[in-house]
């Protein structure tokens, strides 16, 4: 079921003049709708105006690009890290650097739609099913004689099903020293890792020939802009890119607030924690639901779970994503936006089914 609302989604939500609680969406930090966040954002708009159209290769040029950037280098731990308007638009950079003789594509299971070029043609790049035969495949070309282009394999850290994050078993099938692997990280960043700092850390422990980790920074930090992590020769080869210098930067207003509200990050996380542990903790109907430690979305494919919630006034993700030909996505989110009795209603409903 479609709903037409007229504000932002918080933890309550009205229909047709009537509450329903809201346990949907990627407001995992419920900063959209936390004051103090938006009292830091209303701020930096007074300084920074609304928007800024101008190019990141104009002659004038602010300083809270780079100042964030350095910033979100070092919560990730990467030696660089550059910033755009979304987190589409920074996949699509990263897509379009590797589109040429030089590399192979090569796509994990349910990668986001942002990792592919729109131009390529279907044969030239392939979705794999699984893991196995993605490491088949890479494999392959490595082995072939006349194959002299460097694979790149995309993914999706968080994929909702826990085949990647927390411990990416899938991925340690593949020869990663003789590879460069992307990652989205969009859901991860700013929830989970240390300090918010999502899954870079984690995967630069595996040891691959090269490691890009790019996302949005509107799910975790709750503002308008994508962000790409990885070395300083790749990011520096990105600032030169075309797509780079025509594209509109993030808003400067957005960039200043992700500076300056990093105590409201950190309590968030520590409320979404608690919210998380006490619904996990008062659950007994885990086996109903696909969940990833430490991640607040809670996966299922029942439609009639999705009915029975709403008839009791309680509205989760459902839709078909990422077309309409795409099979349902149905999740609950839990945020640090809810409070104790949302989820204690919210429990009531699932754990007296059979």
């Amino acid at each position: 079921m479609t709903y037409t609302i007229d504000s932002f989604p918080g933890r309550e939500i009205l229909i047709q003049g009537e509450p329903y609680l809201y346990f949907g969406g990627t407001s995992y930090l419920g900063l959209q709708t936390d004051e103090a966040f938006q009292h830091i954002f209303l701020e930096n708009i007074k300084k920074y105006g609304t928007n800024y159209g101008a190019s990141r290769k104009s002659n004038l040029r602010l300083s809270i690009f780079e100042e964030t950037e350095r910033y979100l280098a070092d919560i990730v731990g990467s030696p660089a890290s550059l910033t755009l308007s979304s987190g589409y638009l920074a996949g699509q950079l990263v897509a379009h650097r590797f589109h040429t003789e030089s590399y192979k594509l090569f796509y994990a299971p349910k990668v986001h739609s942002a990792l592919f070029v729109p131009t390529v043609s279907a044969s030239t790049v392939k979705e794999y099913t699984t893991f196995t035969a993605l490491n088949i495949a890479v494999r392959a070309h490595l082995a072939s004689n006349h194959n002299k282009s460097t694979p790149v394999v995309f993914l999706d850290a968080i994929d909702f099903s826990g085949c990647n994050y927390p411990d990416f078993e899938a991925l340690r099938i593949l020869p990663l020293e003789d590879i460069i692997v992307v990652v989205d990280d969009s859901h991860g960043i700013g929830v989970v890792g240390q300090n918010g700092g999502g899954v870079y850390r984690k995967l630069q422990e595996l040891k691959m020939k090269e490691l890009l980790v790019c996302c949005s920074l509107g799910k975790g930090f709750g503002i308008q802009a994508g962000a790409i992590f990885g070395t300083k020769d790749r990011i520096s080869s990105m600032q030169h890119a075309p797509l780079f210098g025509g594209a509109s930067p993030a808003t400067p207003a957005a960039l200043a607030t992700l500076l300056e509200a990093e105590p409201i990050f950190e309590a968030n996380r520590k409320i979404l924690q608690g919210n998380l542990a006490f619904f996990l903790a008062n659950l007994t109907k885990k086996k109903k639901f696909t969940f990833m430690e430490n991640h607040p979305a809670f996966s299922f494919s029942d439609l009639q779970l999705t009915e029975y919630l709403a008839a009791h006034k309680i509205v989760v993700t459902s839709f078909p994503y990422p077309d309409e030909h795409s099979p349902l996505m149905s999740r609950i989110v839990i945020s640090a936006a809810h409070k104790k009795e949302d989820i204690e209603r919210l429990l009531d409903c699932i754990n007296i089914l059979p």
